[in-house]
């Protein structure tokens, strides 16, 4: 149901799961599991998932559709592919994937490079890319918490790991971490249930988390709260960080944050004194055009504190010996990438191989630089996940071709020319966690038949590899491309299922063998690399239009934005028993800023940026901050066959987005929170 990567266990009856259950043997989870992990037999078998491929018949978008075989769906897309690449070539053809949860993002770059496709959309500007290059630049690795040696002090930051797909491994984590006495410091505008918890809930205007980051950084440095040894050891840059910190005073950052200031020394001075203490960081920080630069000065926080590869702070966790993912998608095999690829501007989103979707938009819509044609997109739903939908939903009226894999017929799949039946995690092999810096992949086994004729997305791009004349690069079947990616480890999916997970070599402080993976060998605070490139080598801001945002009497409030609990994204809002616990979209108001529209609790709310209007249901909150409000992400209504692709643009708070410049100038990330808006009642619709 999402990629948190929990251990479960499936009870088989006669080929069909009768219950599921949290895994208490599983390290991960310890046997905790959520709404969406219990509503996987209905997903499983819901009446409306898609069985068999569809073929559109009528205009694009009308919901008019035919069965059509899997020879003729792949016969279709393979010809489309070849038909673009041979009349405009192949960086007129877009692969689009959603969130990844096994090997399939990684075939389909497979399949992309082997093609010389360059430009491949993923949500990475604005998911843990930001993080995971800033982290890779400055340190060489992405730093984990360490909740195995309990931290004596835990940071979270942007992430309500009580409540999110990460809740059974990390929030279950953290949960006993407390329990063993850990002291917690929340950084979030609502009170989320982890907040709850805290020993200190500090509440920052959204959008200002690299100010707020700098402000503590600012304590530490001046009051000498830093670990000196390594400091002067292993880090490179530091005087410059002294000097770059004197431009900010702590009055002025806490005008720019809503932090009083005698706040930010309290956070600051606990988190550097609190030995050890990590950093949970989310994925909020990567919502705005400071998403890179607010990384990086949160690593820079681990490291002067003495909280890196130490055990309870941020450490390293190697991978286990499999095969390595840039030989799996052929990277090699396309070494003219970055001269091809949409947007080489930004150059981190190029090194992670990836397209920032914006771009994919905008040059369907104008043909600058070029035209895209074609796109193949899988698992994912771009209409309620990329930002300014309405411009989105134009883009793909004007595509020459569509092909979507899904597992229902979202609002996107609704837009396709083909529709393949995707099958579900519980229907084919797999490994979870391949790729990702967390340092163990797990075996996700098949537990019972595909439903009907859906596919995994692994074999369907492992099958149009084939048809596309790619055959020597692909394989008989998945079971052959499972065992080559565990061949280093010496074994066998079929081996590796009996084991269920596969750590790499952990260590603490590798540092002082080998040196960081950096050019200086050290922990870079100021960084060459990123001045030769052009972009700030300190943490600074890009977007300083975040600190006037709400000043406006036009739209004098500011929108956030919150992922529902018992939902993954803008997924399964057609699950009869989470819809039970989450029947509407809602938007967190206080009730004073409700009063002075007259709202009250239950009533529609209109909310209006520059870009549109959406609807959302007031639910109110004593809380928050009276300027702000928080809309809920990712909603549509399947049930709502009178609206426009099942009510794709109702509550759909992406409509209120923007995705024109200025971006991140590295990543290219887009402004997705602290969004200035107004407000009014509204009528149900």
């Amino acid at each position: 149901m999402d990629h948190g990567g929990c251990g479960i266990l499936a009870h088989v009856e006669g080929g069909r799961i009768k219950k599921i259950e949290g895994d208490p043997d599983c390290p991960l989870n310890h046997g905790t599991i959520c709404a969406k992990g219990l509503a996987q037999i209905e997903r499983l078998n819901h009446p409306d998932r898609l069985v068999y491929p569809l073929k559109r018949t009528g205009y694009r978008g009308e919901g008019k559709w035919s069965r059509i075989s899997w020879d003729e769906a792949l016969e279709t897309i393979t010809k489309k592919i070849q038909e673009t690449i041979e009349r405009e070539g192949p960086e007129t053809i877009a692969f689009a994937q959603g969130t990844p949860k096994g090997l399939e993002l990684f075939l389909l770059m497979r399949l992309a490079n082997l093609l010389h496709i360059p430009n491949i959309s993923t949500p990475g500007h604005i998911c843990h890319m930001p993080r995971e290059t800033a982290s890779t630049i400055t340190c060489g690795f992405f730093p984990v918490p360490d909740f195995d040696h309990p931290p004596a002090c835990a940071l979270v930051w942007g992430s309500n790991l009580f409540q999110t797909n990460e809740e059974g491994i990390i929030g279950s984590q953290l949960k006993r971490a407390l329990d063993h006495g850990t002291k917690l410091i929340v950084i979030d505008p609502r009170k989320s249930s982890v907040a709850s918890r805290a020993d200190i809930w500090i509440q920052p205007k959204p959008g200002t988390d690299l100010y707020l980051a700098l402000g503590m950084l600012k304590v530490i440095v001046d009051e000498r709260y830093y670990d000196k040894a390594f400091v002067e050891n292993w880090t490179k840059g530091f005087q410059e960080l002294e000097e770059h910190l004197r431009q900010y005073s702590l009055d002025s950052i806490s005008e720019m944050t809503w932090v009083p200031k005698d706040q930010i020394i309290r956070l600051a001075k606990l988190y550097s004194h609190t030995k050890p203490a990590c950093i949970q960081w989310g994925n909020a920080l990567e919502h705005n055009i400071n998403s890179f630069q607010c990384s990086r000065a949160l690593l820079i926080l681990m490291a002067i504190t003495g909280n890196l590869e130490q055990p309870g702070g941020n450490v390293n966790r190697v991978a286990p010996p499999v095969i390595r993912p840039g030989e799996l998608v052929q990277i090699k095999k396309f070494p003219e990438k970055r001269e091809k690829i949409l947007s080489p501007e930004f150059r981190l989103a190029t090194m992670m191989g990836f397209v920032p979707s914006q771009m994919i938009v905008k040059a369907i819509l104008t043909g600058k630089p070029h035209p895209i044609r074609t796109i193949y997109i899988q698992g994912g739903n771009p209409l309620l996940s990329y930002a300014n939908s309405k411009e989105t939903f134009e883009a793909f009226k004007k595509l020459d071709f569509l092909a979507v894999s899904e597992i229902f017929l979202t609002p996107t799949a609704q837009m396709a020319d083909i529709v393949l039946p995707a099958a579900t995690n519980l229907e084919f092999d797999d490994l979870g966690h391949f790729g990702l810096p967390h340092g163990f992949i797990l075996a996700r086994p098949k537990v019972v038949e595909p439903l009907g004729e859906c596919w995994p997305d692994s074999k369907i791009l492992n099958e149009l590899g084939k048809r596309l004349s790619l055959g020597q690069y692909f394989w008989n079947d998945l079971g052959e491309c499972l065992d080559e990616v565990l061949k280093p480890a010496g074994m066998t999916y079929d081996d590796f299922k009996n084991i269920g997970m596969l750590k790499g070599k952990w260590e603490f402080r590798s540092y002082e063998k080998t040196g960081f993976s950096t050019p200086s060998k050290k922990f870079e605070i100021y960084s060459e690399q990123l001045k030769q490139w052009g972009y700030y080598p300190l943490p600074s801001s890009s977007d300083l239009s975040v600190t006037s945002a709400g000043s406006d009497t036009k739209y004098p409030l500011i929108f956030t934005s919150a992922k529902d609990p018992f939902f993954f994204h803008s997924a399964y809002r057609n699950i009869t028993s989470l819809r039970k616990i989450s029947q509407e979209p809602t938007l967190l108001i206080h009730p004073d800023t409700a009063s002075q529209s007259g709202i009250k609790e239950g009533d529609w709310v209109a909310v209006e940026t520059e870009r549109g209007s959406i609807r959302q249901k007031a639910k109110l909150d004593s809380e928050i901050n009276p300027r702000i409000i928080v809309l809920s992400y990712g909603w549509w209504f399947p049930e709502r066959k009178d609206l426009e692709l099942s009510g794709w643009k109702e509550s759909n708070l992406n409509i209120l987005t923007d995705n024109n410049p200025p971006y991140e100038p590295a990543i290219g990330s887009t402004p997705l929170r602290a969004i200035p808006c107004r407000i009014s009642k509204s009528a149900p619709f």
